[in-house]
């Protein structure tokens, strides 16, 4: 009896996955006790990293993917003044801390304030932006010494050394060990023991009603995002006299998965549990460096503790947690034009012309682009692919994918392998990447069956880390392609070779999956996926097969990004991991979020906006301005995305034709 009790018990729940990973980490790489410490200080730092999102978690409900960047600007200034100043150590460090302040606040209050009413999937987004922001921020610091930015590593602030071997541990280790738990145990204060803590819990559970009862809301986040800042600069600061500063920007997909396990394993709320996960993945992430036959295997590993932690716990059925979840669904689908319309010649005129137009632009662009625009127009059509694919999982059926580049990835690496290797035709390579993307989905859509919003999105962000540093990486894998992947004919007749031909085949493609996509939405099974993204639970009374709905549409969507990855794989004619990695992941989920998950058109619009600008604006702070301030601009003025606007001016001008028609709608 008293065992039962002792398992059931809250500690024992929260705390046997950090028990796991560290028992597995002894079992499997066993390290000396130097290398232990050292992981230890690591995991210290990410812990400052791992705390502040939480904060930011507790009040926002939302993702900060800047929170690695709020302490870098402060961090590198800081940095700065010590370096080329020659300010003492602990001045600089005390006007860095009251700089991140300052930068928190900045964020919270000109960036993050403006979505207050916004959905939490826009929200993330929106920090996705204020991450390229910052990160610009931070080049320009060296500047104002006439230095260029590279990774400074601070000299100790006084000299002392000691050795656990095999590693020689200085002053800076010694301050990261005092700060970071003084700093987070200050935290912990102010969340427990006083009011503004109480203030907190309650506007992050219900922020109407904890305004309604006299909590100033919009102040307490103010507050938070600049407690957060402060965190984030101690851990890019300590981390310069340890590893140096990076360059360039703090969001390095690696260190944030290692974050994100924390603060899943934490359930995003529950700190001590959240300080203990970084600092056993802290000695995890040391001890695979120093014993594992690659680094990189420590990626899919972190993916698999996330996975495994988040299918383990118990499903949210709080009224918070299920207002968390449902605020991912950001969607409001783009209405068809009325049946009752489609037969007003006024309209059919409209539509015939505008597709001619439309069809006419697109057809002729290769008689006045060259073949290195071609190229670009292309990547942009391919990528209008990938962004109907997001459109399906994420605009139809409501779930987060942050790691869609990876089917696109293995749909790349299975069409160049077919052409190249078995000489398979290109129209067959097609369909069978896109059906192995449809497969790849559908497995990483088996733990979509008990993760929703939030905690999907994490999962599928490690998961495609997992896939592009060791499923699609040649060292661990022989049989992934390299070398100059051929165009092969068509049929054994027909050219792709040049630039123009291949421009016109991946438009007849996209054109295809539209087509094909749109069909799916008009059927049973569209309209069963959209009554799973409003409330799957009443679509579950009505006697549909949740299970089979969601993983169609994980399927669907996988089999359009490996169509994707295939034409991607033959346009750039090579295949490089790294052009599927996370990074790339959020990125084009960004572009589909600009352009509205509501529709089809959106997709495409989003492409043309961001990979457009992107390509061809020869200007790097044209491209800076399109594709973060861009960002945050349509994000806050455009909620609905660019689709959204169009759908918006085609409703009010299908209004006018109504009434002048004398047409009810």
């Amino acid at each position: 009896m008293w065992f039962k009790r002792l398992t059931r018990s809250a500690a024992v729940t929260s705390y046997w996955p950090i028990a796991a990973i560290l028992v597995f980490q002894l079992a499997v790489f066993p390290v000396p006790a130097g290398i232990f410490v050292r992981g230890l200080i690591i995991g210290l730092l990410t812990a400052l990293i791992s705390v502040g999102m939480a904060l930011i978690y507790r009040a926002n409900r939302v993702l900060n993917f800047a929170q690695p960047d709020l302490g870098f600007v402060p961090a590198s200034l800081a940095v700065m003044l010590i370096l080329f100043s020659g300010l003492n150590y602990f001045l600089g460090l005390i006007i860095g801390v009251i700089a991140a302040f300052a930068v928190g606040a900045i964020v919270e209050l000109a960036i993050i304030r403006r979505f207050f009413r916004a959905s939490r999937l826009i929200l993330t987004v929106a920090t996705i932006g204020v991450t390229q922001l910052l990160a610009v921020g931070a080049l320009l610091i060296p500047r104002w010494w006439n230095k260029r930015a590279a990774s400074q590593r601070l000299a100790p602030p006084f000299h002392w050394k000691f050795t656990i071997q095999p590693i020689v541990f200085s002053a800076n280790d010694v301050m990261a060990v005092v700060i970071a738990p003084l700093a987070m145990l200050a935290v912990g204060l102010l969340l427990k023991r006083t009011l503004v803590g109480v203030a907190v819990r309650a506007s992050a559970d219900n922020a109407d009603r904890a305004g309604l009862l006299g909590v100033p809301v919009q102040r307490i986040h103010t507050l938070v995002w600049s407690v957060a800042g402060a965190l984030a600069f101690l851990a890019m600061f300590l981390r310069a006299g340890i590893v140096g500063l990076p360059v360039g920007s703090a969001f390095d997909i690696s260190v944030l998965l290692r974050s994100l396990a924390a603060l899943m394993i934490g359930r995003l709320t529950n700190l001590p549990v959240i300080v203990s996960s970084s600092l056993v993945l802290g000695v995890l992430e040391q001890a695979a460096i120093y014993k594992a036959s690659s680094p990189l295997l420590l990626d899919p590993i972190i993916a698999a503790i996330i996975v495994l932690a988040l299918l383990v716990q118990k499903r949210e059925t709080t009224r918070a947690g299920k207002d968390a979840t449902s605020s991912w669904q950001a969607s409001e689908e783009v209405r068809p034009i009325a049946s009752a319309l489609t037969k007003v010649s006024e309209v059919i005129v409209v539509r015939v012309v505008a597709a001619a137009l439309v069809i006419g632009f697109l057809l002729s662009l290769p008689t006045f682009l060259g073949p290195d625009k071609l190229l670009k127009a292309s990547a942009v059509v391919v990528f209008s692919l990938v962004g109907v694919s997001i459109v399906v999982l994420t605009g139809w059926a409501g779930q987060v994918s942050l790691g869609q580049m990876a089917f696109v990835g293995l749909g790349a690496a299975i069409g160049a392998k077919l052409t190249l290797t078995w000489h398979v035709d290109l129209l067959l390579a097609l369909p069978i990447a896109g059906g192995v993307g449809a497969i790849a989905a559908v497995v990483v859509g088996v733990p979509a069956l008990r993760l929703r919003g939030l905690y999907l999105a994490v999962s599928t962000l490690g998961l495609a880390l997992a896939t592009s540093s060791y499923l699609l990486n040649r060292r661990f894998f022989t049989w992934i392609p390299k070398g100059r992947i051929p165009r092969p004919k068509l049929l054994g007749r027909f050219d792709t070779q040049s630039q123009g031909r291949f421009y016109i085949l991946s438009l007849l493609v996209l054109v295809i999956v539209v087509g094909a996509v749109r069909g799916v939405r008009r059927s049973r099974t569209g309209r069963v996926i959209i009554a799973l993204r409003e409330n799957d639970a009443s679509a579950q009374s009505y006697g549909i097969n949740t299970v089979a709905a969601k993983l169609t549409a994980f399927a669907l969507s996988g089999a359009v990004a490996g169509v994707a990855g295939c034409l991607f794989s033959h346009l750039t004619q090579s295949f490089e991991p790294v052009s599927f990695e996370p990074s790339q992941s959020i990125l084009v989920f960004t572009t589909a979020v600009v352009g509205g998950l509501g529709s089809i058109t959106g997709a495409v619009l989003g492409a043309v906006y961001l990979r457009g600008s992107q390509w061809f604006l020869a200007n790097a702070w044209q491209q800076f301005f399109t594709s973060a301030l861009g960002v945050l601009l349509v994000l806050m003025t455009l909620p609905g995305g660019i689709g959204g606007v169009v759908a918006r001016i085609r409703d009010r001008w299908l209004r006018s034709v109504a009434r002048r028609n004398g047409v009810s709608i």
